[in-house]
């Protein structure tokens, strides 16, 4: 019997070791290439590209950031502010990397992680425009793997790009932004200021009219009672860090220029206060999603408006605020994801 067994353990041994190898080999058939940055340039900088803009006062060099690999999908990033940063975007690293989505962080001239030459006559729609014609080359972007989205001010700067160079994209995506700057500052001071507490809302217009922006009390009555309700829905020590972090590296030099001093729209000297491409939406022709939210700082309504206005458009309204992809990220990304992978298999109409 001893000679049998030993037999019947060799022929055992031998076949767990074949089921392994076999494993291993689909293992290594089937390994990603996602995370693989073995044969890129930025290798040794973990993806971080620090790309030359030429500019009318200089070349400077912005900060970018890729996230995987994917030639069919890749999404470069506008962040909002102006002023703010990538930081912004902290959480997509917990959804995107998942669906092998390339995404690429990046801070706009005089934000924080980038070249700062606090020049105002750069601080322009149109040389940011351009600014991100610089970068869409640099990083080898095209009409066939080309997705921009940008927040908030980044919206902005999405649709202003897509009306120059939308035949460089393959889908447009503005979060959380008007296409009127006049149309959000009426919906902050007619829908959302009465919606406060009616003291506070006084005290913090009382402060506005006598331009009492750097006033403590007017930044801890913002916080306490606008930001914990329409920017993030969260308790501000729940806040996340990457919001914090953005807060902390805003430059508000810039934010101050093109936005203005007050949170209830764009008001005074603002270069942006009549900012306003409404009536151009119909132009955009390439495929187009807008991201609302119920509890945003801009109107829900308008956004869904919004993408009925443009040739090829869907709306999704999240159940969180102005940045909600922290807030309710569950309809935020599901919303993301199916847009770009149907737009990638042709199936989105």
């Amino acid at each position: 019997m001893k000679p049998k067994t030993t037999l019947l353990l060799l022929i055992l041994l031998l076949m767990i070791s074949c089921t392994n190898n076999q494993k291993k080999n689909i293992t290594n058939d089937e390994k990603s290439g996602y995370f693989d940055y073995s044969n890129s340039d930025d290798q040794i900088t973990g993806g971080i590209k620090m790309i030359p803009v030429e500019t009318p006062k200089g070349t400077f060099n912005v900060y970018t950031k890729r996230m995987g690999n994917n030639p069919k999908m890749r999404v470069l990033l506008l962040h909002g502010g102006p002023g703010g940063t990538h930081e912004e975007f902290g959480n997509f690293d917990g959804y995107l990397p998942n669906e092998e989505i390339e995404y690429i962080y990046y801070d706009q001239l005089d934000s924080y992680y980038s070249d700062k030459p606090n020049d105002s006559t750069l601080w322009t729609t149109e040389h940011f425009v351009e600014e991100v014609e610089q970068v869409r080359i640099a990083l080898n972007l095209n009409k066939d793997n080309f997705y921009l989205l940008g927040q908030s001010w980044g919206g902005i700067l999405a649709m202003e790009y897509a009306l120059k160079y939308q035949d460089n994209l393959k889908g447009l995506i503005i979060s959380n932004m008007m296409a009127s700057a006049p149309a959000y500052t009426n919906y902050a001071y007619e829908v959302l200021g009465p919606q406060m507490n009616p003291d506070v809302f006084k005290e913090i217009m009382d402060m506005e009219a006598h331009e009492d922006f750097n006033n403590p009390r007017y930044s801890e009555l913002l916080m306490n009672h606008y930001y914990t309700q329409h920017i993030v829905r969260m308790p501000l020590e729940k806040w996340p860090k990457s919001i914090n972090l953005m807060f902390e590296h805003l430059n508000p030099a810039i934010y101050v220029f093109m936005q203005g001093h007050s949170e209830f729209g764009m008001t005074g000297n603002a270069s942006l206060k009549d900012w306003d491409v409404s009536d151009r939406l119909k132009e955009i022709k390439v495929p187009t999603l807008i991201i609302g939210a119920k509890y945003d700082t801009m109107d829900p309504k308008y956004l869904e408006w919004m993408a009925t206005e443009v040739q090829i458009g869907r709306s999704v309204t999240t159940n969180g605020s102005h940045c909600s992809q922290f807030d309710d990220p569950e309809t935020y990304f599901n919303g993301l994801i199916k847009f770009i992978k149907e737009v990638d298999s042709g199936e989105f109409k």
